[in-house]
C-alpha cells in the first residue's frame, strides 16, 4: 500500500503543521449551524487540506459526500450529488454529512459548464456542512469566495517534515540516515506528501537508505505563474527566469497577460512606458508564432518579456506585492456569465410568448426593455426575474435589486403566514379532538342499538301502529308487528 495513503492522518491532532488552520476548522465544526458559512481550504497541494477535512469529519462523527475533479461536475451532477446530501440528513446514523468539494478551482470546460453557478447555489441553500478546497483562491468565482470562510493552509518547513518522516521509518522498521531525510524534507519544498512518497520510493527492496538512494527520486520542483510573475517585478531572486518559465505550465500568451495585469505598480511613467514596450515586442514575436506556426519563437518573446520587464524593475525599493490574476479575465468572466443570463432570459420570455428566442433577440428585444423600464415591479412578477435579468433590461442595479428584495420579502411572508395558517388548524383540531375524548363517559360501555326494535336495551318499543291477530291456542300472547 502507498505510503502517502497508508499514513494518511485520521485525526486533527495527528497532522503536521498548521495549527492555527487546524483549530479554526475544529472550531467551526463545533459551532456549525445552518447558518454558517462554507470553509474555503486554500493552498499549495499536497499540504494536507483534504487529509484534514477527513480528519475533522472522522473526528465530528460526520458522515463525508466527496466530489473532485476525476467527476464530471455539471450543474446537474453537482446539484444531484452535492445538492441533494447537502439538503438532506444522513442514513448511515452519524450526526451529520460533510461535503468535500475537492478542486474547486479547477471548474473549466464544457465538462463543469455550469458548475460554478451550481456551487453558489448549493451554498446558499446548504442544510450541511460544506468545505470547498482548492489550490488557487482566486480561481475560485467571486461569488463563491464571497459565501465562503477562507482557511490558509501554509508549506509545512523541512524541521516539521523531519520528525513525521522518522515516525514513518520506525514504523516501517527501516533504517534511514539523518541527512537523508533532511534531503527528502528538503526537496518536498513543504509537500507532505511528496516528501512521503519519495521516501517510499526511496526505500523500495531495502532495509536502509542513504543519501545516495534519496537523489534519484527527488522530486519534479515546478514553479507556478505566481512565482515567474513574483521573480520578474523583482519579488525575489532566482538563477534564471528563462528556466523557471520553462518549468511553469503555462504558455507564453498567458505569461505575458499574468506579467500585464500586474505591471500597474511602477510610479515612473517612463519605466513603465519601457515595461509596456518589452511586452509589446513580446506580443509582436508571439503573433510571428500564431501566424508562421514557427513556435521557435516562443523563446524569443518569452525572453524579451521576461528580462526586458525585468531589467526596468531594477534600482526599485523592495517589497510586496499580491500577485492577481489578470484583469481581462475577470472582465471577460463577466462578460459571459452577462451573455449566458441574456440568452436564458430570452429564451424564458420567448417561451412565455410562443416564439423563439431569436425572434424576441431582434424584434422585440427593444419595446420589451422599455415595457420593463417603465413597468418594471410587473415585469419582474409576470416573469418571475431574478436581479440580473431584471438588471439587463432597465440597466438600473440598484432599483432591480429594490425590487427584487420587495418580491421575496413578500413570498417569505406569504409563506410565514400559510405555515401560521396550518400551525393554527393543527392545533384547533388536536384541542377539538380532546375536548371530544373528555365528554365520552369513562368505564362505560356505549350503549348499543337493538337491531330488531331500533331502541335501546332496557326499554319499551314505540307501538306506533298495532293489528291484533289470532291467539293462539297454546298461548295466551298475542303478537305484535311495529310497522
Amino acid at each position: 500500500m502507498d505510503w502517502a495513503e497508508k499514513y494518511r492522518p485520521r485525526h486533527l491532532n495527528e497532522m503536521v503543521g498548521n495549527r492555527e488552520a487546524l483549530h479554526q476548522m475544529s472550531e467551526w465544526a463545533t459551532r456549525w449551524t445552518v447558518e454558517s458559512p462554507p470553509l474555503i481550504l486554500y493552498g499549495k497541494p499536497g499540504i494536507g487540506k483534504t487529509s484534514s477535512a477527513w480528519a475533522l469529519a472522522h473526528d465530528m462523527n460526520w458522515e463525508v459526500v466527496e466530489l473532485n475533479a476525476s467527476d464530471q461536475r455539471t450543474k446537474a451532477v453537482i446539484e444531484k450529488v452535492a445538492g441533494g446530501s447537502a439538503s438532506t440528513g444522513s442514513l448511515t446514523g452519524a450526526a451529520r454529512k460533510l461535503i468535500i468539494l475537492d478542486e474547486a478551482d479547477n471548474l473549466q470546460g464544457n465538462a463543469d459548464r455550469g458548475g460554478a453557478r451550481a456551487i453558489a447555489e448549493v451554498i446558499r441553500q446548504a442544510r450541511q456542512p460544506l468545505i470547498l478546497i482548492a489550490n488557487d483562491l482566486y480561481g475560485l468565482d467571486g461569488t463563491i469566495r464571497n459565501l465562503c470562510t477562507k482557511v490558509q493552509f501554509k508549506a509545512l518547513p523541512a524541521k516539521s517534515l523531519v520528525p513525521r518522516l522518522r515516525e514513518i521509518c520506525s514504523r516501517e522498521q527501516l533504517t534511514c540516515s539523518a541527512q537523508a531525510l533532511n534531503d527528502i524534507a528538503e526537496q518536498a519544498g513543504g509537500d507532505i506528501r511528496s516528501a512521503v512518497t519519495m521516501l517510499y520510493a526511496s526505500a523500495i527492496g531495502k532495509d536502509t537508505v542513504g543519501e545516495d538512494d534519496v537523489s534519484i527520486s527527488a522530486k519534479d520542483s515546478r514553479a507556478s505563474i505566481f512565482d515567474l510573475v513574483s521573480a520578474t517585478l523583482g519579488y525575489r531572486q532566482v538563477p534564471s527566469l528563462l528556466d523557471m518559465s520553462m518549468s511553469v505550465d503555462e504558455t507564453p500568451d498567458t505569461i505575458l497577460q499574468w506579467i500585464e495585469g500586474n505591471l500597474g505598480v511602477l510610479p515612473d511613467r517612463k519605466k513603465t512606458a519601457q515595461a509596456y514596450a518589452a511586452l509589446s515586442r513580446a506580443d509582436m514575436y508571439l503573433g510571428y508564432t500564431f501566424l508562421t506556426q514557427y513556435y521557435t519563437l516562443w523563446r524569443y518573446a518569452t525572453s524579451v518579456m521576461l528580462y526586458g520587464v525585468h531589467d526596468v524593475m531594477k534600482g526599485r525599493p523592495s517589497g510586496y506585492a499580491k500577485i492577481m490574476p489578470p484583469s481581462r479575465w475577470r472582465q471577460m468572466s463577466v462578460a459571459k456569465k452577462q451573455k449566458t443570463i441574456r440568452e436564458q432570459m430570452l429564451s424564458d420570455i420567448g417561451t412565455s410568448m410562443h416564439m423563439s428566442a431569436s425572434t424576441v433577440r431582434n424584434l422585440y428585444l427593444c419595446p420589451i426593455s422599455l415595457l420593463a423600464k417603465q413597468f418594471p415591479e410587473q415585469f419582474a412578477r409576470s416573469y418571475d426575474l431574478d436581479v440580473d435579468t431584471l438588471d439587463i433590461l432597465i440597466h438600473d442595479p440598484i432599483t432591480s435589486k429594490s425590487i427584487i428584495k420587495k418580491i421575496e420579502d413578500e413570498k417569505k411572508q406569504i409563506e410565514k403566514e400559510l405555515k401560521k395558517k396550518k400551525k393554527d388548524e393543527d392545533a384547533k383540531g388536536k384541542k377539538a379532538r380532546g375536548s371530544k375524548k373528555e365528554k365520552e363517559p369513562i368505564g362505560q360501555e356505549t350503549p348499543s342499538i337493538d337491531s330488531f326494535s331500533g331502541q335501546e336495551p332496557g326499554t319499551l318499543p314505540e307501538q306506533t301502529s298495532t293489528v291484533p291477530v289470532e291467539k293462539d291456542k297454546k298461548s295466551s300472547q298475542s303478537t305484535l308487528f311495529n310497522f
